[in-house]
């Protein structure tokens, strides 16, 4: 057990090392061959990681590239559920549209006080 444990650690510190590459062709090389000892690992949690990467492969490769993520995207999805979930109650799509546009649009009212 100790071994499994030691040998699926050692994919996770390998494919850390994915994210350090800039080149587009490097990183693809880099990928089909840790894809392949993924692969031939007989460890099913990491055949199955394997398996994950292989069906968004261009989506991986191309962060090699531009280094961007949906990081901010989720973000702002977490935030738009938050403003839908205490829009509830109200009975139009344009009332929830509204809420969001004042939770997210960072909206500035010059109130005179």
């Amino acid at each position: 057990m100790n071994l499994l444990t030691s040998n699926a650690y050692n994919f996770k510190l390998s494919l850390k090392d994915f994210w350090t590459f800039n080149d587009k062709l490097l990183a693809e090389d880099f990928l089909k061959k840790w894809y392949y000892w993924a692969t031939h690992s007989q460890i099913e949690p990491i055949i199955n990681v394997a398996k994950t990467i292989k069906s968004h492969w261009s989506g991986v490769i191309n962060y090699a590239e531009t280094k961007i993520s949906n990081g901010v995207l989720e973000g702002i999805n977490s935030m738009v559920q938050s403003a839908k979930s205490s829009a509830r109650g109200f009975r139009t799509t344009k009332n929830i549209i509204l809420i969001i546009y004042l939770r997210l649009g960072k909206l500035q009212f010059n109130l005179p006080t």
